[in-house]
């Protein structure tokens, strides 16, 4: 296939980055982080983030409505900033928004995951207070003057017994390896902190912004990390990464990932078009001279690689691909 693939959703006044999806059955809702290009230095936005929302027919052409979620007034656990999250479809048919928030008090040095609820995917209601965090008997919480406390990055789905699994980016207990943190329920609201689903990785310090997706018949999870936070690997050699599971709630061994992506697209997610096909989305993280980019890029499609280690983007730019899998 030739290349096709460009940016589909961006803002003139905001940088996008992070992002997560939703499917209502007659729209996908693409639920995105922002903030305002007039900061001058795109490293400034992650404590100035809040939540668009833009919906759209064909994942391709989107439409911006009212915004998800601003940071609340202060005192709030995330009265600084919102990251990333996900939206899941509750029983009674109202909508679930998990979302990660840094507050003020703490000078953003704190993650924790908070929910909200609709009945439309337009009009959002904060539940009050935290919803979960940092289990100290399972994870790395913050000692004074050692790195921010991770837990961030909520991902939600369920298993065919109908317990609900959240994902979220942590650091266990020994070492500064990255590990998958583990929650489950069986209504939404009320969360039981589980160990680990993974032993402290040896490749990764992070990984970022993990999702969960079944794909022919397969189990894959999806994250993210650079090579900056992958101690000892050449410049470059980050990305967005799979490994397959055997479903929510599965152990994962993150330390046999495989990259699907160069470090120029970062958030990596799949969806499926109303034909049933398997897409895949990222936002545009780096241009050719290695500045930060953002937006969304149009879906592309997206299969298990033949040994079935990992995936394989057909129709992109050689440059998102990794080294690795590039033809010459």
């Amino acid at each position: 296939m030739s290349e096709v693939a460009g940016v589909a959703f961006d803002l003139a006044d905001d940088w996008v980055w992070d992002f997560w999806l939703a499917d209502d059955g007659a729209a996908h809702h693409l639920f995105f982080l922002k903030a305002p290009r007039s900061l001058g230095d795109p490293e400034l936005r992650h404590r100035n983030a809040s939540t668009g929302h833009a919906v759209s027919t064909d994942l391709r052409s989107w439409t911006r409505v009212a915004d998800a979620l601003d940071p609340q007034p202060s005192p709030a656990f995330d009265d600084l900033a919102t990251w990333t999250g996900c939206v899941v479809r509750a029983d009674d048919g109202s909508w679930r928004l998990f979302s990660t928030g840094l507050s003020r008090a703490e000078d953003g040095m704190v993650q924790r995951v908070g929910v909200s609820s609709s009945d439309d995917l337009v009009t959002w209601k904060r539940e009050a207070g935290p919803l979960l965090e940092a289990d100290p008997q399972w994870y790395s919480t913050r000692p004074a003057g050692a790195a921010e406390t991770h837990w961030r990055d909520p991902w939600v789905c369920r298993d065919a017994t109908g317990l609900w699994h959240l994902y979220a980016t942590a650091r266990g207990l020994e070492g500064d390896g990255a590990v998958v943190a583990h929650a489950v329920s069986e209504d939404l609201w009320s969360w039981e902190v589980r160990p680990p689903l993974s032993p402290p990785s040896t490749r990764f310090t992070w990984a970022e912004v993990i999702s969960l997706h079944e794909l022919d018949g397969r189990w894959v999870l999806v994250f993210s990390c650079l090579a900056d936070q992958m101690p000892g690997a050449p410049d470059g050699a980050g990305g967005v990464w799979a490994v397959p599971v055997d479903g929510p709630g599965a152990p994962v061994d993150l330390d046999r990932a495989t990259r699907i992506t160069s470090e120029d697209l970062y958030v990596g997610k799949l969806a499926r078009t109303r034909a049933g096909e398997h897409r895949f989305l990222a936002f545009q993280n780096h241009d050719a001279t290695g500045g930060f980019t953002g937006g969304v890029i149009e879906p592309v499609p997206v299969a298990w690689s033949s040994d079935g280690t990992g995936l394989v983007l057909d129709g992109v730019p050689r440059r998102w691909l990794p080294a690795e899998a590039r033809e010459f």
